[in-house]
């Protein structure tokens, strides 16, 4: 069973109890059971003498990522209930996260101090988060491979749809990832490690689109809106749970590794050295591991396959209904900015059990922006209108697009038909009956008005996506 998310005024599901033990407890719980027991015994024998215990040989055996975990108030995916978060950020801290970024597109983890639904966090841990959004704070490569800033621009051209830009001088502006075990080994909040503060406001797109996600029974992330305040300016945000370890060892019922892809990889194979790919790839669970084969194994056997062997044994390496499913959304959602997008943002899941790898959505902030008259199957284009110039100077590099195995599953005669079949059910499971248009206003309806949103800028998002919803079907139902 997947986490989905449910729309507004339904409870926020709860994982399963026993995907809350890291895999490698679930694996090696009778030596575990053996320690605990050892350990009795000596505190039995030695009274009140304190035993710390020493562990030899393979530590991730007895890992466990959330050793303090912060309760809090109330659960901060309850969208019943209105949410507040409070960053803090001395001025010293706050300039050496700015700098570091703009002297070497360093994301420098900085100390903070953090408020969530009252629940105090000190020595909480912050850092810019994100590509594009981060362009205009400078630094020498920010944004995507090859969206450099045309010369002498300070900020990206206007006309992308869903572009949102950083400011330094703005500190509510700046997409941020707060760690609540970077200073404070173990400890964790309402089960996560890390929670991302995403940028603008109210980016309503993204939020019904990770619910949408949901009610598919896909993967995807909880969320909930607050009003957040950092260094005394408050404005509305959305809060989505970033993937850490529990997030992916509580993602499906079957034990796996997650990766995510970084936004300068590609989906490409060179060769069997694992180290090529660390820049690449990201280990989320079970990183002790360092195990990026599965992903090497995968794009040694694209690169050697011709169409007739991709087309024949694709699905002994890949979960193809899974994939299709995926693909099937994305275009949907006319998501420009997914696995073939220039921030390549995807995370790739390889079951232990099937020996399969599926792709996982993540960061849907451009989803439901783009041309409503996109075709199924068709690549989502991301770009501005016509005559406005890209982003990139003279002579430069254009942004980077494209990703082999969804451009290859795509142009598939033989993986058409699932394809095909896949998208109709996904269009009736999220926009039948006006599902998309209900659980929109229902997701309005817990959004803060505060400080940086007015009634009246809510009010333009929403009939913005509800006006974007209504072309996407029309243009669809026309086929």
């Amino acid at each position: 069973m997947h986490d989905v998310i449910r729309p507004a005024g339904d409870t926020p599901p709860r994982r399963r109890l026993v995907h809350r033990v890291p895999v490698r407890l679930r694996q090696h719980w009778k030596l575990l059971a053996m320690l605990i027991a050892v350990a009795i015994g000596l505190a039995a024998t030695l009274g009140q003498s304190r035993i710390r215990p020493y562990i030899t040989g393979d530590v991730t055996i007895m890992r466990s990522e959330i050793t303090d975990n912060v309760v809090g108030s109330v659960d901060l995916f309850d969208s019943d209930v209105p949410h507040t978060l409070s960053v803090d950020i001395t001025d010293a801290e706050y300039q050496q996260m700015i700098s570091a970024y703009v002297k070497d597109d360093d994301k420098k983890w900085v100390t903070a101090d953090v408020v969530i639904d009252g629940t105090v966090i000190s020595d909480a841990a912050v850092r810019l988060k994100g590509n594009s959004t981060l362009m205009g704070l400078g630094g020498g490569h920010a944004g995507p491979p090859g969206a450099h800033r045309p010369a002498g621009d300070e900020a990206p051209p206007a006309g992308f749809p869903g572009m949102i830009t950083a400011s330094a001088e703005d500190p509510t502006s700046l997409p941020l990832l707060i760690s609540f075990d970077e200073n404070a080994e173990g400890r964790g909040y309402q089960g996560l490690t890390e929670l991302s503060v995403r940028p603008g406001t109210p980016v309503i797109n993204e939020a019904l689109s990770l619910s949408l996600i949901g009610v598919t029974g896909q993967p995807t992330q909880r969320y909930s809106y607050a009003a957040y305040t950092i260094n005394g300016q408050t404005t509305t945000r959305l809060l989505v749970e970033h993937p850490d370890e529990t997030y992916a060892n509580s993602l499906f019922d079957t034990d796996g590794y997650l990766y995510k892809a970084d936004a300068n990889s590609r989906l490409e194979y060179r060769g069997v050295d694992q180290s090529v790919y660390a820049d690449q790839f990201k280990q989320i669970n079970a990183v002790d591991d360092g195990n990026l084969q599965p992903i090497i194994n995968l794009l040694a056997w694209l690169d050697g396959a011709d169409q007739k062997e991709f087309d024949a044994h694709l699905s002994d390496r890949v979960d193809t209904d899974s994939l299709a499913r995926y693909l099937a959304t994305q275009n949907l959602l006319v998501n420009g900015d997914d696995m073939g997008g220039p921030g390549q943002n995807y995370y790739l899941w390889y079951d232990l059990s099937a020996e399969k790898i599926s792709v996982v959505s993540w960061d849907l902030n451009l989803a439901m922006s783009g041309d409503t008259a996109t075709l199924p199957g068709e690549d989502v284009k991301m770009g501005p209108p016509e005559g406005v110039e890209g982003m990139m100077p003279a002579g430069g590099q254009a942004p980077q697009f494209g990703n082999q195995l969804k451009t290859r599953f795509l142009e598939s005669e033989v993986w058409a038909a699932t394809y095909r079949d896949v998208y109709w059910e996904l269009y009736d499971q999220m926009f039948g009956d006006g599902a998309a248009k209900t659980m929109l206003h229902d997701i309005a309806a817990t959004v803060p008005i505060t400080d940086g949103l007015d009634e009246q800028e809510l009010s333009t998002a929403v009939g913005t996506v509800d006006a974007w919803i209504t072309k996407r079907m029309n243009s669809l139902e026309a086929l």
